[in-house]
């Protein structure tokens, strides 16, 4: 998924220092995707640039979309992450520059390594489901692997753990003994939590990770804090357990990792490590070489915003 905003301002994507644990409830700003979606970024934001190497949020939905063409994202590039692909409702079809060809459906992962350039384009199919709902994340990939060869991968057959109320459905990293299938090149966890209305588990978790709770449905408490829909909480480090209640039947992801020490410059669709580097990806994709193309989509590719007036600057986990 692209960052639409095309005014193109530099994000400052590191991590701020939180040594232990902390409980800060993060709103979204509505940004406009494609289409007739809209979503609530939630990463990087004013207080919170990343939660281990996950560097970008988006929640979007549930939407009705039985009228509309739903999610039309063209064909943008990618450079130095990961797109996560993570859908509660509807479908979406995933074409890149490597000649994938996917539909995505409800709790299946999708997952692209940008590595050194790749390109493609995200959309609701001609026939699609009433409801659109789902979240799309970036991973940031470190240094040592950030110039990869581009792939995409689909697990349709995911990890499930849990017990007492709870199902953990593990979508990258891993938690409490499971593993996903998916590629990862740092140490982190994201997982898709199903509460029953009443359940409250405390569910382990590692103690050298960060972690903020995405709350997708329904209405649940975490460490004692209630997180609605579409809001983000930041939870630190330092934690062996956490603590979940839910108030409804409900539904989070728990996103979490190692801090992520690198410094890094995070522009448009672009993870790099300096304002040359971010420029020259900038150029290769206005002129056509490096990103490849993406075939079947029935419309323009993105233009690039025009780079800012301020200097792109390198930035770590503090500010």
């Amino acid at each position: 998924m692209s960052n639409l905003d095309r005014k193109g301002a530099p994000a400052v994507c590191g991590r701020q220092a939180a040594d232990g644990p902390v409980k800060d409830l993060l709103t979204a700003r509505r940004m406009p995707l494609g289409g007739s979606t809209v979503v609530r970024r939630l990463l990087p934001n004013l207080g919170r640039r990343m939660v281990g190497a996950w560097c970008f949020v988006d929640h979007y939905g549930p939407d009705d979309i039985a009228d509309e063409p739903g999610m039309q994202v063209p064909p943008h590039p990618h450079m130095g992450l990961q797109t996560v692909s993570w859908l509660h409702e509807g479908s979406v079809l995933h074409r890149d520059s490597l000649g994938s060809l996917q539909t995505v459906r409800p709790y299946e992962l999708g997952l692209m390594t940008s590595g050194r350039a790749i390109s493609h384009s995200e959309e609701s199919p001609r026939e699609h489901a009433r409801l659109l709902h789902g979240a799309q994340l970036w991973v940031a990939l470190p240094d040592a692997h950030r110039h990869t060869e581009p792939a995409f991968e689909h697990h349709a057959d995911l990890p499930v753990v849990g017990a007492g109320g709870l199902s953990a459905r593990l979508i990258l990293g891993t938690l409490d003994g499971a593993a996903s299938p998916g590629t990862a090149y740092t140490a982190l966890t994201g997982a898709d939590l199903t509460l029953r209305e009443g359940a409250a588990h405390r569910l382990p978790v590692e103690e050298g990770f960060e972690y903020a709770v995405l709350a997708m449905t329904g209405s649940v408490e975490v460490d004692g804090v209630p997180v609605e829909p579409g809001s983000l909480l930041h939870l630190g480090c330092g934690r062996r357990e956490l603590p979940l209640r839910a108030r409804t039947d409900a539904s989070v992801l728990l996103l979490g990792g190692e801090p992520f020490e690198e410094r890094l410059v995070m522009w448009w669709n672009f993870v790099g490590r300096s304002a040359e580097e971010i420029a020259r990806a900038r150029e290769d994709w206005q002129t056509g070489t490096r990103f490849g193309e993406v075939h079947g989509y029935a419309g323009a590719r993105l233009d690039a915003p025009e780079l800012p007036p301020v200097p792109l600057k390198p930035r770590g986990r503090v500010r």
